[in-house]
């Protein structure tokens, strides 16, 4: 198998630098077993939002997992506590021989591009970002393959659903930090929302969000008293359905709901929050999925076959990447037209004669 030579190379100083890692993060490396006898290693390294995050951290894991289990491998990972942990948790699975490296979410990117360089006989899996930090329209490494959701397309859709349902005629989105990858899931949201007041001459407004780095960011991606705060503000604004964008930040939006003792409607983000969080059950009208563990599956088993190829892929509503998840409990609150009308709407996005715009667009 292909690691063979490098896990020679790297025996005689894996130790030391592991345990100078390890030193320096704040979680150890955990090694699961597999099912077979295969020496091919997939790893993979969470931001600061943790594998349990209910997320796309805890997707990729899944998807991490799945592919490790169907090539018969055990498989590493590692949480990052912080953004300080990045580079040494890098280091330390490098050091441990790992030939696949998958690193969740945009905030890596510059740690991913940097051992990647540094690495050149690693693969990496980037997930949620282009790895394109001079911004020249290519991967900047060659043994980089980013996995990317054009999400707009499906926030697009909740949009519909937001403006559909609303009963005051507000809605609203917050996000963590103002990446691309954040600002994806608000501007498809806003333009849905938008789209649907023009076409059947409704007046809905959107507030938190006005575009580019203009709106509400809680600054990070952790549930902390700023996520409920910035969710009590857009509340307050009258808002009965709110979208947050950034991980585990939606928890304050449910303690912020909670608070108000209005009847709001929380819309998810990369995973079906009623399936993944059960206490959202009670608030989730849909949720905006990203295909995160099919995709990462697919990936890292093509990689332990011998199969990587650095092509970025992204995931659109055409090839399935992106989506949006069942009313479940809220299927008898949305209006009889709303599910054909949706289908209707799918298929102008699919067909192009409904533009979504995003930075993944073109």
């Amino acid at each position: 198998m292909k690691n063979n030579i490098k896990k020679a190379a790297a025996g005689g100083f894996a130790a030391v630098l592991t345990a100078a890692a390890l030193a320096a993060c704040g979680e150890a490396p955990a090694e699961r077993a597999g099912e077979g006898n295969s020496d091919y290693l997939p790893c993979i390294v969470s931001d600061e939002g943790g594998f349990d995050d209910k997320s796309f951290n805890q997707l990729s894991y899944e998807g991490v997992k799945e592919a490790a289990d169907e090539l018969g491998a055990s498989f590493k990972d590692v949480e990052s506590n912080s953004p300080n942990d990045y580079t040494s948790n890098l280091e330390s699975l490098v050091g441990q021989g790992c030939d696949t490296i998958v690193t969740v979410g945009f905030a890596l990117s510059a740690a991913t591009i940097e051992s990647a360089k540094a690495n050149p006989e690693t693969e990496y899996v980037l997930i949620d970002d282009a790895a394109d930090a001079d911004f020249d329209g290519k991967t900047d490494a060659e043994n980089i393959k980013p996995i990317l959701y054009d999400t707009a397309q499906a926030a697009f859709l909740a949009g519909y659903v937001a403006a559909d349902y609303t009963k005051t005629g507000v809605v609203g989105t917050y996000g963590g930090q103002p990446f691309p990858t954040v600002t994806i899931f608000m501007d498809g949201f806003k333009q849905g929302v938008e789209y649907y007041a023009k076409t059947k001459k409704k007046d809905v407004k959107v507030v938190g969000y006005e575009g580019g780095e203009k709106g509400s960011f809680t600054g990070e991606f952790v549930a902390n008293e700023k996520a409920t705060n910035t969710a009590r503000q857009i509340i307050q604004q009258d808002a009965d359905v709110i979208l947050p964008v950034g991980g585990p930040i939606y928890q304050g939006a449910l303690t912020a709901i909670e608070d108000s003792g209005k009847e709001v409607a929380l819309i998810g983000v990369d995973a079906d929050f009623y399936e993944t969080d059960p206490k959202t059950q009670d608030v989730v009208l849909t949720s905006i999925l990203k295909n995160m563990k099919t995709s990462t599956t697919d990936v890292v088993k093509a990689a332990g076959e011998d199969e990587f190829d650095a092509t970025p892929y992204v995931g659109t509503l055409e090839n399935d990447g992106v989506g949006l998840a069942p009313f479940h409990n809220f299927e008898s609150k949305v209006s009889d037209t709303l599910p054909a009308e949706l289908e209707e709407v799918t298929a102008g996005i699919k067909d192009g004669s409904i533009k979504v715009n995003s930075y993944l667009a073109k």
